[in-house]
């Protein structure tokens, strides 16, 4: 599937987890926002990864969802905090280990900022534990920002933290 830009109403999650059984966590995390949030329209594979920022702590288990929301990017915003408090993530420490982690890194083709959210994620074309599963299900998708394919962004990411893919597809 060809994709120069998300539609309007279109979302690209990434889930994280890096405490206790990691693949449940993201399994209730896709359920959870199927629910609350959304469609998922797409799924990525599974990817594992050393932990990035603070190194000693355990592995994450990473991925990409493609969703379609009527909420704004504040109200999913706090859907996603919401899910995030109710499978017992605290926020202690910046970069901690995490039974859950969800990260807006699209919404639409939107480009905004404010004291809690930034869209794109500004982090997306430096992390490859990112650019690895969005190249997966949207290469095409193209930067609004950046104006370049998250192929390129991900051919071009300098982050050597390597990223494996799992067997595992999590889907509702």
């Amino acid at each position: 599937m060809h994709v120069d830009n998300l539609n309007p109403n279109s979302a690209i999650l990434l889930t994280g987890s890096n405490m206790g059984n990691r693949l449940h966590h993201l399994q209730q995390a896709a359920k959870s926002i199927a629910f609350e949030i959304g469609k998922v329209e797409k799924y990525s594979a599974v990817y594992e990864t050393s932990a990035w920022g603070n190194t000693q702590q355990p592995a994450f288990l990473n991925q990409a969802l493609l969703i379609e929301t009527k909420l704004s990017p504040d109200e999913l915003l706090t859907k996603i905090l919401h899910i995030e408090t109710s499978m017992g993530r605290e926020r202690k420490v910046r970069w901690e280990s995490r039974i859950i982690d969800i990260d807006i890194l699209f919404y639409g083709s939107e480009i905004s900022q404010n004291k809690y959210l930034t869209i794109p994620h500004p982090e997306i074309p430096n992390r490859r534990f990112v650019l690895e599963p969005l190249n997966e299900i949207v290469p095409d998708l193209i930067h609004p920002q950046l104006h370049k394919t998250i192929r390129q962004l991900l051919n071009e990411c300098n982050d050597l933290l390597a990223v494996t893919k799992l067997n595992s597809h999590v889907q509702k």
